[in-house]
């Protein structure tokens, strides 16, 4: 089975009022393409403007939105290599000197293979049987609350609360841990 990634690229073809639009993806060993199909005989009317100009002008960010639609990549494809890799960025938004708790909301614009634990455990530099310990001690919990929620693949919207411990060494720990910065 060759593997195939997006090329970053979309093909259409009009005939008449109808449009068909397919992302390009290439095989990574030999460059031959495949076309995954977007949208077939659709009525250029039933388009709005801005897809269409998406559309026309390649934008990056409806593509990559596209091709990281692993639903409609599923429809198509035999099988889906998910990538459990992440670009982290982190970034306060307020603090006070008397931290108590810290907030964490994950923005996750497009799907992905990575499991909150994992990723939690990563970012925070921490054991995940450590992360499970303070989650089973209710100092850790996310939003929204689903059984085995640390367990799954992370989502857009999810909010992960840490309560932090009484003592200071620990809680600058963490603050470091989660803000990627050191913390008095």
């Amino acid at each position: 089975m060759r593997s195939f990634r997006s090329s970053g690229k979309v093909r259409l073809n009009a005939n008449g009022r109808t449009l068909d639009a397919w992302l390009i993806y290439r095989c990574s060993g030999c460059g031959n393409t495949w076309n995954r199909p977007i949208f077939e005989r659709r009525n250029i009317r039933d388009l709005d403007r801005a897809t269409l100009e998406a559309l026309q002008s390649n934008d990056p960010d409806r593509v990559r939105g596209w091709a990281f639609d692993l639903d409609a990549v599923r429809r198509k494809a035999q099988s889906v290599d998910e990538c459990a890799d992440a670009d982290v960025r982190k970034e306060v938004l307020s603090e006070c000197n008397a931290w108590t708790t810290l907030q964490i909301d994950l923005a996750v614009p497009f799907a992905t293979g990575l499991r909150l634990d994992r990723l939690l455990a990563r970012e925070l530099g921490m054991a995940r049987s450590e992360l499970q310990n303070a989650c089973d001690g209710m100092r850790i919990r996310a939003a929204p609350h689903r059984p085995g929620i640390f367990r799954k693949r992370i989502k857009d919207g999810t909010r992960v609360t840490i309560g932090l411990a009484a003592d200071p060494e620990s809680r600058s720990r963490w603050i470091a841990a989660a803000t990627g910065t050191g913390h008095d």
